[in-house]
């Protein structure tokens, strides 16, 4: 049976941090609005900033709708699920922000992030969500997988691109500054990195 949280600690908190892969569900608005989900890994992309609040490092990719969406209305899920081990799912319900690399915030923010290079991976936004509603569930139909390596082919491409080069990037892509329902997505040019 599930079970609702007051904070993210403990048990709670070292299951989440122990998993190599979550999963984020944003939505805009309008009834009719395109349903994000979207798959999330990388070692050392994701961090707990204290017993409320989580964060994870937002890369270079073909779209920007979960900023779209946050930039809209706020509303955000995190899903974490046990493929080895006890069985188990975390579901964070919340309000989520992007702080984008001109924000006075974003160099502490950051700093949070340990075992990862954010260079090598066109780092665009750090998506901070505050959690509203922390629950757990079984999971037991969740199947058994193993996780065997982070895959280096995002760091290969666009460890290869500056400030410039990745603007342009963005620029040529059609679903970056403008989400697939006509929100505001990412904001360009892409200001100058702060790491």
């Amino acid at each position: 049976m599930g079970k609702t949280y007051e904070r993210i600690d403990g048990r709670l908190r070292a299951f989440i941090e122990a998993q190599p892969l979550f999963f984020t569900a944003t939505a805009p608005l309008s009834g009719d609005g395109t349903v994000n989900l979207s798959p999330k890994g990388l070692t050392g992309s994701f961090a707990v900033i204290d017993e409320l609040t989580v964060a994870y490092l937002d890369f270079a990719g073909s779209t920007a709708e979960t900023i779209a969406h946050l930039r809209e209305n706020g509303r955000i899920t995190l899903m974490w699920c046990a493929f080895q081990g006890p069985p188990n799912i975390v579901r964070v319900h919340g309000r989520g922000e992007p702080v984008f690399r001109d924000d006075p915030r974003f160099k502490e923010l950051l700093a949070r992030f340990h075992g990862i290079d954010p260079t090598a991976h066109g780092l665009r936004a750090i998506i901070v969500v505050t959690a509203e509603l922390v629950r757990d569930s079984c999971g037991y139909a969740v199947p058994f997988m193993t996780y065997d390596e982070d895959r280096d082919l995002h760091g290969k491409r666009f460890a290869r691109e500056d400030d410039v080069s990745l603007s342009e990037y963005f620029t040529k892509k059609e679903h970056i500054a403008t989400s697939l329902d006509g929100l505001p997505g990412l904001p360009l040019p892409l200001p100058p990195s702060a790491v």
